[in-house]
């Protein structure tokens, strides 16, 4: 039997932050990877937000 290796990328969701101050509803969220040896603090990425229709800063939630 193998032995089971730790993996060191992990799936995160990051999620949009000025949607949730905006006050409209539904939420923008994306799952992405990361390498958590690499980047263990918290992942923040700009990506289109659609219902506002414009590029905003997601960031990782838990």
């Amino acid at each position: 039997m193998a032995k089971k290796s730790k993996e060191a990328r992990v799936q995160v969701i990051l999620e949009c932050t000025e949607h949730k101050t905006s006050g409209m509803p539904g939420t923008s969220r994306y799952i992405s990877t990361k390498n958590k040896k690499n980047t263990p603090e918290r992942l923040e990425l700009k990506k289109y937000n659609s219902i506002l229709k414009r590029m905003t800063v997601h960031k990782e939630i838990k």
